[in-house]
């Protein structure tokens, strides 16, 4: 599964290449509460079909309006075009919705948000052919709009700190999807490659044990006998990775762990309990030479505190904080499952009863 953006790209590309009239929407600011974030985008076609999104459904459902024919200007698509919309050539155009607390109610905008379009009049095949193309080469490519003429320009987006409005410029970040590696063909891993897909990850899953590989089964995921510390030399792992160790042994998952924290992964988490991490930090400083700041990147036990207890109790936790590292979110101590279960431990019964109830078995 590809993520949505590129989707979009793609599919926006073919249509104008096919010189079919389209445009393309991008959210640029928002105010209080968003359905989607600044940089979503989603295309219309002429004929109607829509692919991506910037909201719930409500605002796509506008759209589609203001541009079916007759124009409310009383304009008139070219002679003997039977489309159902009709974009005209035109610069970009910057539409707000949910101004007021009405048209926010109405556009299904929540707590009286308020969103920002861009709106991009058949943008030119070649430029977008041109970010599909790098795009498939693995690169994170920066686009700019100019909103006077609509102009495009694409540089690396590598060092790209900031999307949205900036200056007299659209600033958006296209790439590659992101990616996990899991470490162990278990069930766990089974679970957590799963959500992962959900997510729009693209997914490898690395175990060279037969007997865990041999009833593998999930789609859409690659599965490779391949060492764990070759795996990861191979995938190369960037800023969009996250490199997960489930096995729980560790001569698997520290080989794996030992070149995924020297790269950059923007998350990197091994399962296990708390001394077992606690050990596998200090071995990986004294006998395999990885500096304090190295092990400091290591998420151990991996997750967040929910109390799970099942395999996709536990992957719910471990997908929940890589998406958290993902979008740059900090994570309260309180979901820390060290300090928390910590915390568990010099609760008295009563404290622990007056907490869970009737004493949830999370507490046990």
């Amino acid at each position: 599964m590809e993520s949505i953006d590129v989707a979009v790209a793609r599919c926006l590309r073919d249509w104008r290449s096919a010189n079919k009239s389209a445009i393309l929407v991008t959210v640029v600011r928002t105010w209080g509460s968003s359905p989607r974030p600044i940089g979503s985008i989603m295309a219309l076609a002429a004929d109607g079909t829509v692919v991506g999104s910037v909201s719930g459904g409500c605002i796509e459902d506008d759209l589609i309006a203001r541009f079916m024919r007759p124009k409310a200007d009383g304009g008139l698509p070219p002679e003997g075009q039977s489309n159902a919309l009709y974009f005209p050539d035109r610069p970009p155009e910057l539409i707000k919705y949910g101004v007021t607390a009405d048209e926010a109610h109405r556009f299904g905008l929540p707590c009286g948000g308020t969103i920002e379009l861009l709106v991009e009049y058949n943008p030119d095949s070649q430029a977008l052919i041109a970010l599909v193309a790098l795009i498939e080469k693995g690169r994170l490519v920066q686009r700019n709009v100019r909103l006077d003429d609509g102009d495009v320009q694409l540089t690396d987006g590598t060092g790209c700190t900031a999307i949205g409005i900036v200056g007299d410029e659209v600033v958006n970040v296209f790439g590659p999807q992101y990616r996990m590696l899991i470490i162990g063909a278990g069930h766990l891993a089974e679970c957590l490659s799963t959500m992962a897909v959900f997510c729009g990850f693209d997914v490898v899953v690395c175990d060279p044990r037969e007997e865990y590989r041999g009833s593998w089964a999930v789609p859409r995921v690659e599965i490779t006998s391949a060492m764990p510390d070759d795996m990861v030399l191979a995938i190369k792992p960037d800023g969009r990775t996250c490199v997960v160790a489930l096995t729980h042994d560790p001569k698997l998952d520290d080989l794996a762990l030992m070149e995924a924290l020297k790269s950059d992964a923007f998350y990197v988490g091994a399962i296990g309990s708390r001394l077992n991490n606690q050990m596998r930090r200090e071995r990986l400083v004294e006998h395999f030479g990885h500096s304090l700041a190295e092990v400091g990147r290591l998420r151990g036990p991996v997750g967040v505190y929910i109390g799970s207890k099942t395999p996709p109790e536990i992957a719910v936790s471990i997908m929940a904080e890589i998406l958290a590292y993902k979008n740059a979110i900090e994570l309260p101590s309180s979901l820390n499952i060290s300090s928390s279960k910590a915390k568990q431990e010099t609760m008295t019964d009563d404290q622990r009863m007056l907490i869970c109830g009737l004493g949830d078995s999370q507490y046990s």
